[in-house]
């Protein structure tokens, strides 16, 4: 009986390890989405720390469209967000060894994502080429997408260059700043406390217009987050009263 139950508690913790871990850090609770995580010490303070799970979600590098800009976050538990700001801390890392050799440590936000995670917005950086000496290179620092049918591969060959990515000053191995402003279709990019956006997102193209925040990283990359901050504005109190904080978590 005693083995029995043994098996039974095992069998719940690698399903809870798999599928749906969570994770408190501070007041927030963050469910893991094809992701393995830990809240860890990094660098004198508590963290969490992400790296994709390839069990839960393999990669194929012959298939990049169909394998990466996937649902690979820490979701953001008990939060309906439509329009507001979202500013987080974030650290990236490139894993040794790494499953992809153009790894850039991937590493942003997700958001308006559905319950179902089968939708949402996204924007992260490629922090390896930030200060890159190849401008082309630095111009895919930043890139939007939206989940699952306006991935980077099909913005890139649906739209005109630079719509949907762009360059912001930023390296792997070091703390990013990063504060995105979501306004009905729009979104804009802060780095590091810039007075002035990075990158804009003239129109996004998700089909939810709420959802969860999600702390995104992708392949080849560990990822450590902290200070995470939303605040929430309806979209009407945004063009009547700038900056009125309506509610924030």
């Amino acid at each position: 009986m005693k083995k029995a139950s043994y098996w039974l508690v095992l069998l719940t913790f690698w399903a809870g390890a798999s599928f749906g871990q969570k994770l408190t850090l501070g007041k927030q609770t963050f469910e893991l989405k094809n992701v393995t995580g830990l809240v860890i010490d990094f660098q004198g303070t508590k963290v969490l720390k992400i790296e994709r799970d390839l069990k839960a979600l393999p990669f194929d590098v012959n298939r990049l469209e169909a394998t990466v800009d996937e649902p690979t976050y820490a979701k953001l538990t008990d939060l309906d967000f439509e329009n507001g700001t979202i500013e987080v801390k974030m650290y990236s890392q490139i894993q040794n060894p790494s499953p992809f050799a153009n790894a850039q440590g991937f590493i942003g936000v997700a958001f308006r994502i559905n319950d179902s995670d089968t939708a949402f917005e996204s924007i992260y950086l490629r922090p390896r080429v930030g200060r890159s000496g190849n401008q082309l290179f630095r111009n895919h620092t930043v890139q939007y997408f939206a989940y699952p049918n306006a991935k980077f591969e099909t913005l890139r060959k649906n739209y005109p260059p630079g719509m949907y990515e762009g360059s912001a000053p930023v390296n792997i191995n070091e703390w990013i700043t990063m504060r995105i402003e979501v306004n009905g279709e729009t979104a804009e990019m802060f780095i590091n406390g810039a007075r002035y956006s990075s990158f804009i997102v003239d129109k996004m193209l998700g089909s939810t217009r709420k959802g969860s925040i999600g702390l995104f990283v992708d392949i080849g990359t560990i990822g450590y987050f902290k200070d995470l901050k939303v605040t929430k504005k309806s979209l009407k109190a945004k063009q009547v009263v700038a900056g009125k904080k309506e509610d924030e978590v």
